[in-house]
């Protein structure tokens, strides 16, 4: 059965069947680590009973309440192919809007390649909308070489109760256009 527990600093030893894969988007071991040590309350893996890893979700907070931009944010989730479609990609998602709702967020957001169907199916599925199209997000130096369009997906969280933060853009917007907090 798998278990699904904080992620632990040990974990970036295991993670190569799940990074490997092309649809993940990868980082230097300080990215994950800067992660775990300010957002671990938002850091879980998805592990085996035979000790793989299996996937896992690293996320934020950040923004500004008072301008109802204070966000949950999934800056990463993986599946390792070998494990997809048993609804660990559901269960890692649920956990991250939990720890949002907590910390009374307006919305949870993420960016996914125009092209990873897939990926943008389960989110809506997830209640996620697409938010606004973000023009070569992900930039000739991403894997691939390539530029591609991201959508930005956004689900509000019960603090919206008017689902005003989640209500699309009418065009797409450049990356030097979103605020980063």
């Amino acid at each position: 059965m798998t278990e699904i527990r904080p992620f632990s600093c040990f974990d970036l030893f295991k993670f190569n069947k799940v990074n490997l894969d092309p649809l993940t988007e990868t980082y230097g071991l300080p990215f994950y680590l800067h992660y775990q040590a300010k957002w671990p309350e938002y850091y879980f893996t998805a592990e085996a009973p035979n000790g793989d890893i299996q996937g896992y979700i690293m996320g934020k907070s950040e923004g500004k309440d008072s301008m109802k931009q204070w966000h949950g944010h999934v800056t990463a989730l993986t599946v390792q192919p070998t494990y997809r479609r048993l609804g660990l990609a559901r269960k890692l998602m649920n956990l991250l809007e939990e720890v949002s709702e907590r910390k009374n967020t307006w919305f949870v957001d993420l960016f996914v390649r125009q092209t990873n169907t897939v990926a943008h199916e389960l989110y809506t599925k997830l209640g996620y909308t697409t938010y606004r199209r973000v023009l070569n997000y992900y930039g000739a130096s991403s894997k691939d070489g390539l530029e591609e369009d991201a959508y930005d997906m956004r689900k509000s969280m019960s603090k919206d109760v008017n689902k005003e933060t989640t209500e699309p853009l009418k065009r797409p917007v450049r990356p030097e256009e979103i605020e980063w907090h």
